[in-house]
This record gives structure tokens, sequence and C-alpha cells, in this order.
């Protein structure tokens, strides 16, 4: 299973899921699928713009649970 860090993230940054979705472009629903990990596919164009908000590698957002 892969967990996503983006309410981390979120957290640290005090932001919330429209401030997320107005800075990156991405789908207000797209946005609360991570951020609730119920995701259940992810597009890389969204990890790509994920990424360059948190000024974070993909590790950082994602990560294979054990």
């Amino acid at each position: 299973m892969v967990k996503c860090h983006l309410a981390r993230l979120m957290g640290e940054r005090k932001m919330k899921i429209m401030d997320v979705a107005r800075e990156t472009g991405l789908n207000r629903n797209t946005v609360t699928l991570l951020y609730k990990e119920t995701a259940q596919r992810i597009d890389l164009e969204a990890i790509d713009k994920l990424c360059e908000l948190f000024e974070c590698e993909v590790g950082d957002l994602l990560e294979k649970s054990r």
C-alpha cells in the first residue's frame, strides 16, 4: 500500500485543500482524495505539481508502506 503525506505537508504550511487546489490548478476533489488517502490512482502531472508546490521529492509525498 502507498501512503500519501499530503495532509502532513499541508499541516506544516497551514494550508487548506482549497489553497492547494488554487496554487496547483488541481481539481479540489483530487486534492481531497489524496488528503484523505482514499485516491485509487494519481496522475503524474498531479504529483509533479504537488512536489513543486511543497518543494519536495516524490518520496517526501508518497511512501510505500510495509
